[in-house]
């Protein structure tokens, strides 16, 4: 309970443009050669721009891990959304590490719908395309 605490304080503490790293456990997949060689949870640290907590159900931490910008403002984005629960522990490494202009632009081209097209990679990770084809 006083882990959930701790958490809940660092992700008050974050800002849109903080570089920070989330510890988190990621679901597993059965392998008959990974059979009890560590238990079910599989540790995972991933580094990147926060740009928001969005989601219900779980919220999800959102993580820009790269960004393309376009002329007109947008951004192809490289993502990661952990859900909150599944995190450990979350670090600021540079506290405003992106201007909260271009935090916003992120976040917005992230949540652009109509234009947006979402390709599937591994896991969590996906690509945000916000560009027109």
């Amino acid at each position: 309970m006083k882990n959930k605490q701790v958490l809940k304080q660092q992700l008050r503490g974050l800002d849109p443009g903080d570089l920070v790293c989330v510890e988190w456990s990621d679901a597993s997949v059965g392998k008959s050669m990974h059979a009890g060689a560590g238990g079910i949870e599989v540790p995972v640290s991933s580094w990147g721009i926060f740009i928001s907590l969005l989601g219900k159900n779980p919220e999800h931490i959102v993580l820009a891990q790269n960004n393309f910008r376009y002329a007109d403002g947008l951004y192809d984005i490289d993502y990661t959304a952990i859900p909150a629960p599944w995190a450990c522990k979350v670090s600021v490494l540079i506290k405003g590490h992106v201007d909260s202009e271009t935090a916003r632009h992120l976040l917005e081209s992230f949540l652009l719908h109509g234009r947006a097209r979402i390709s599937k990679s591994c896991g969590h990770q996906q690509r945000l395309r916000v560009h027109e084809a």
